[in-house]
Parts: structure tokens; C-alpha cells; sequence
């Protein structure tokens, strides 16, 4: 199916590019193995993302002249309120990932709720903010999240994998939408990078040469498609030295080409919002 979600671009751009950031730190690992937390090497391997990632994150972004999308679980917030806090100062977007980054998968209805209501919460009071956006923990979304999203005044989600650009998704209340973000796992930096030995282990950590080539290989097939190059990264990942390096280049490939526009993810959701476009629904598969 080729799709016809959102394929008239601003001004003389024909493509787009954003680039997010989870801010999971210590949450990513707490959600699901609260033990950890006794583990001293483990907590640091976490912490150095709001601690020295976002520090030089910050710095390549202003060097580029870009604004990001910051993922933040109200847990992070709360725990790194100056870190957070620092992101808005710098003029990046703020967007909501949980608060103790909670699986959905295994999560009711009362839960989902819970988990949205404390982040937002942490989010408005460490950072003034109240988020437009949303990533599931895990990119794992259940059926009814997209009417809960739209109920508390959700802009966009972004962690479904069933298109190359922005679309209008349907949630199951009447006329009722949500802008929908696509992603996919190749344009996460956690598959090349993230090992934590008993926790999260890979058995391999890729060289950033590698990774770089592998984004910048797929930047110039979406742009080539006039799609959405979403590209996610986590601080206490890519924000290691020689990662933030073949980040910064991806970066700056984006920024030169003259067919790509860089943005936030707001405002590619805006965007895709102010088009007249056809709405999709997604139903679940039913299994005999």
C-alpha cells in the first residue's frame, strides 16, 4: 500500500526529519527489575545520560542549530528536575514517556491511566509543561491508548511502525483522532548499543561507524520517499563520545539537505493536523 497520509510538505521541503530523545535514565531498568536499583554500576550506566549525555546532546543540537523532542518519563523528571528543566531553557519540546517507564502490554485500563496522569503531573511540575506528545515505553500501545491520549489532550503519538510518514488515527470514539508519528526499530540507537549484563543483554555493541552508516543510509531512502525520518536516541546510549560523534553527523546530513525539513515532533504533528487527510483505522486481528 503506498501512502497518502501526509505527503505535501511545508514551503519547498519534501521530506522531514525529527530526532528524539528518550530520557529513560534510571527508569528504563527500575521499571521491570526494581532490584536493580541496590545495583551501584548499573544506576551510574543510567544516570550518565541526564548527568554528561544530555550535557553534549545539548551542545551538538545548538551547534546544529536544532530543536529536539525529548521523551521524558515523569520518574526522570522528578529525579533530574534541573536537567529537565534545562531541556526547555534550550527551546526543546518536552514529550510524555510514563512515569516509571510501565510496560503497557501487561497494564489495564485503570493502570494506563495511572501511568498518564503521574506523568503528566511530574512533567507540569518540575517543567511547567503540559506535553502535546507521547511514546509508549517500549513503543508497546495497546488498542484503547490512542482515545485515552485524545481524552487528556494529546496532539500526536509516536510508537507505531505502520507507515514511512505522519497520519490521522483513528480512536474509536466517533470522529474522534490522534496524529500518529511512525518509528521503527533500525532508527533506534538501543538495538546497536545497549548492553547491561543480566538485564538487557545483546551480546553486542556495534561499532558507531556502522550505525551512522546505517542511518544516514536510511535518511536518504526516506527523503528519497518524501517521508518522515524519525530517529530515536537515548542519552545514557548515544550520548557516549564516540555515539554523539556519528550522531552529529547524522544530524548535520539532515540539516544540508536542502529537501529535508527538521523539526520537532509538535510541529510535524501540526502540520500533519492542519491537512485535510483521510483517517485510518486500525482493528485488532482477531485469532480463531
Amino acid at each position: 500500500m503506498t501512502p497518502d497520509y501526509c505527503t505535501q510538505w511545508p514551503a519547498s521541503f519534501t521530506a522531514a526529519a525529527s530526532f528524539c530523545f528518550d530520557v529513560d535514565a534510571e527508569s528504563a531498568v527500575l521499571s521491570f527489575a526494581p532490584e536493580a536499583a541496590s545495583r551501584m554500576s548499573v544506576m551510574t550506566h543510567q544516570s550518565y545520560g541526564p548527568l554528561v549525555g544530555i550535557p553534549r546532546l545539548l551542545r551538538i543540537l545548538e551547534q546544529h542549530g536544532v530543536l529536539a523532542t525529548f521523551f521524558v518519563p515523569g520518574y526522570t523528571a522528578h529525579r533530574y528536575p534541573d536537567v529537565v528543566r534545562s531541556l526547555v531553557e534550550h527551546g526543546h519540546e518536552i514529550a510524555h514517556h510514563g512515569y516509571l517507564h510501565e510496560p503497557l502490554g501487561s497494564a489495564d485500563e485503570a493502570q494506563e491511566i495511572t501511568y498518564l496522569e503521574r506523568g503528566l503531573e511530574a512533567l507540569e511540575e518540575v517543567a511547567g509543561v503540559r506535553p502535546v506528545g507521547y511514546r509508549a515505553p517500549m513503543w508497546e500501545l495497546n488498542y484503547r491508548s490512542p482515545h485515552l491520549l485524545a481524552e487528556r489532550g494529546f496532539l500526536y503519538d509516536s510508537s507505531l511502525m505502520d507507515g514511512d510518514s505522519p497520519y490521522l488515527l483513528a480512536t474509536g470514539q466517533g470522529d474522534e483522532s490522534l496524529v500518529e508519528i511512525p518509528i521503527h526499530w533500525a532508527l533506534d540507537d538501543w538495538e546497536q548499543y545497549c548492553y547491561i549484563p543480566a538485564l538487557f543483554e545483546t551480546g553486542v555493541i556495534e561499532n558507531p561507524a556502522k550505525t551512522r552508516e546505517m542511518w544516514l543510509s536510511e535518511l536518504r531512502a526516506v527523503s528519497d520517499e518524501q517521508g518522515c525520518f524519525v530517529l530515536t536516541a537515548h542519552p545514557f546510549v548515544s550520548g557516549r563520545p564516540s555515539r554523539a560523534r556519528a550522531l552529529s553527523d547524522v544530524i548535520e546530513a539532515a540539516v544540508a539537505d536542502p529537501r529535508v525539513w527538521v523539526a520537532t515532533m509538535a510541529q510535524i504533528a501540526e502540520h500533519t493536523r492542519s491537512q485535510s487527510l483521510r483517517v485510518r483505522t486500525l482493528s485488532q486481528p482477531q485469532v480463531e
